[in-house]
């Protein structure tokens, strides 16, 4: 009797064994190879979002991470946006809409060119380089005179060093419990991208170490398993 519960139970064991290890052999095997496979085909079919767009405007980006910002945006409920890399607009008047359905906040948004035609009454359009001393200042400016949370999206250069100068320019402007996202380190991640590197990766990986009041929001950053922005997501603690 003692023996044929043991073997039962041995089976019962290697029949967990076997379960456990085809979880683990999917989840570190197999899942990171299908979801790159996957990522990359939804990158090269949409042409990397180039064709999104948001009440018939340009905003290339990523679905699901405005989706992310979308939520974020509630949650935080800035009084100022501070957007660096307008491109062709799409974001900052998606932001400013979501902004009028909040029934608050404001953006500021800057680029070296103007590369639109878009207006809101809630965006101002900043044309500049985002490092540059009179345009920081504007800003500074601008955060001074705000008197509720500010949240900070990095999407200009993605060069790391680029990256990094941003970084430390605008991580003083967010205000505490608010976020800053640093966007596009899919660079960094899927081979498609690898002539863009280094991106804002490792920027983001010097800069926390430097920076102990900021810290990963890794449950934002992995929302939808896909993401532009891996490792992105930076809540501050004070």
């Amino acid at each position: 009797m003692r023996s044929r519960k043991a073997r039962r139970s041995a089976k019962q064991i290697l029949k967990l064994l076997k379960r456990t290890g085809r979880s683990l052999l999917y989840k570190g095997v197999i899942y990171p190879v299908v979801n790159r496979i996957f990522f990359t085909e939804l990158i090269e079919k949409t042409d990397n979002f180039a064709r999104t767009t948001w009440l018939g405007k340009p905003i290339w980006q990523n679905i699901l991470d405005l989706w992310t910002i979308q939520e974020t945006l509630w949650e935080i409920k800035p009084d100022l946006l501070i957007e660096c890399g307008t491109n062709r607009g799409g974001a900052a008047y998606y932001y400013g809409q979501l902004f009028d359905l909040i029934g608050k906040g404001r953006v500021i948004t800057i680029d070296i060119e103007k590369m639109h035609d878009l207006t809101h009454p809630r965006v101002e359009f900043i044309i500049g380089s985002s490092v540059a001393e009179a345009v920081v200042g504007r800003v500074q400016a601008a955060v001074a005179a705000t008197h509720g949370p500010v949240m900070v999206i990095l999407d200009s250069d993605h060069s790391a060093g680029h990256v990094s100068k941003e970084l430390e320019l605008y991580a003083p402007l967010v205000s505490p419990g608010s976020i800053m996202l640093v966007q596009d380190g899919v660079i960094d991640v899927l081979p498609i991208f690898r002539r863009g590197r280094p991106g804002p990766l490792p920027a983001i990986t010097s800069f926390l170490r430097q920076h102990p009041e900021f810290e990963r929001d890794v449950e934002r950053s992995q929302r939808f398993l896909i993401t532009h922005h891996p490792q992105g997501w930076l809540r501050k603690s004070r």
